[in-house]
């Protein structure tokens, strides 16, 4: 079964989630060839071990705190902030208190002559 994803001019709804961010679940909100949008969503004390990511990321904080940890050193995302990170740098990330943010990957286009 496929994951639904957003369609071309269709409306999504990223605002906080606020009372309902406890029982909240991660979601893949676009997906292109190049881009892919995720609603991350992490409750305090949630770690995501050191990881790299095919493309350049942008995380954006929605609501709650988080530390992000890459290139050596640990950063705290609150609501309204936003992180860059080149392509495949490895990084991790632990929620600090119930936690909710966009994660936007920017896909490497795929080599035409490889899929024939």
């Amino acid at each position: 079964m496929a994951i639904p994803h957003a369609q071309p001019g269709e409306i999504i709804d990223v605002r906080p989630l606020g009372d309902n961010l406890q029982k909240a679940s991660t979601k893949a909100l676009v997906k292109t060839g190049t881009l892919e949008v995720i609603r991350m969503v992490l409750p305090a004390g949630k770690v995501l071990k050191d990881h790299s990511a095919p493309g350049e990321i942008l995380v954006q904080c929605i609501e709650g705190k988080f530390a992000f940890t890459s290139m050596g050193e640990t950063k705290h995302l609150e609501a309204g902030e936003m992180l860059y990170l080149s392509t495949a740098e490895e990084h991790s990330v632990e929620a600090i208190e119930d936690s909710s943010f966009l994660l936007t990957i920017l896909l490497p286009e795929k080599d035409a002559s490889s899929s024939a």
